[in-house]
């Protein structure tokens, strides 16, 4: 079984942002693009302007928690970056899976809910 990556460079985040698709709902933005590898790569973006550093932990913590319940659901092959919107922070952990579900499901991503 072939695990997830990080997404860690600058210019990978850009690339996703410009060419990929996008699907978005209350409390993230889910954007994808092939890769050409056999395995998923992940980006995890929360904006300072959310809140201070413990906020902003909290938050990725939790997509990145919704992203491992699903991982397995998953078509490989595509770079993913989560972008969390402000809701993010108020909504609680189902709130954050149904939009990551929904936005994966959109991109044709997510294979079995």
């Amino acid at each position: 079984m072939l695990f997830t990556r990080s997404l860690k460079q600058n210019h990978e985040f850009k690339r996703l942002y410009y060419r990929g698709k996008s699907a978005s709902g209350a409390s993230v933005a889910v954007y994808c693009l092939k890769n050409k590898r056999e395995y998923n790569r992940l980006g995890l973006t929360v904006g300072s302007k959310l809140g201070c550093a413990v906020v902003r932990n909290r938050t990725r913590r939790r997509m990145r928690e919704c992203y491992r319940m699903h991982e397995r659901e998953l078509r490989s092959g595509y770079d993913i970056v989560i972008v969390a919107r402000t809701r993010a922070v108020t909504d609680g952990y189902p709130a954050i899976e149904r939009d990551i579900c929904a936005g994966l499901a959109r991109l044709g991503i997510l294979v079995a809910s």
